[in-house]
């Protein structure tokens, strides 16, 4: 009985949540709308200690200013910075990104922008390779 009353508890709780997306999803064709130039950074194959900065473009597509609340990164390898001003409706705004390139290997990384877009949050994706320091000869493991 208990466990029942927990989980018509948690239903109920849920309830006013997914009401008041579908609220805020149909509240206002005027709302911010936030758009990409692209949703993925691809640095591609790099060198060892490139230059491992990068901007992203985007858009307010909406009516109203859009307003960067704040920028998530996946790991303390990548930072994301912002604009702290609104942008206004139609005008473009950048994101700079910064990958630690001392870090050998490939990476996937992500990017969570939140906004007071009604798209919002968005995603992005960083990936690329590092490829090792040609100075530095390769670690080898002596099997015994």
């Amino acid at each position: 009985m208990n466990k029942f009353i927990i989980l018509l508890s948690m239903l109920l709780n849920l309830l006013p949540v997914g009401n008041m997306k579908a609220q805020n999803t149909l509240k206002d064709s005027n709302s911010p709308v936030i758009k990409f130039e692209m949703d993925t950074i691809n640095y591609g194959t790099i060198m060892h200690n490139a230059d491992g900065f990068r901007i992203i473009r985007f858009v307010n597509a909406g009516k109203e200013p859009l307003l960067i609340v704040d920028i998530h990164t996946s790991c303390g390898c990548l930072v994301a910075s912002g604009p702290k001003e609104p942008i206004s409706s139609g005008s473009k705004g950048e994101i700079r990104v910064h990958y630690a390139t001392e870090r050998i290997g490939y990476f996937l990384k992500s990017i969570t922008v939140i906004s007071n877009a009604i798209n919002s949050p968005k995603i992005l994706v960083v990936k690329g390779k590092v490829l090792p320091d040609p100075g530095i000869p390769p670690v080898t493991t002596v099997n015994k």
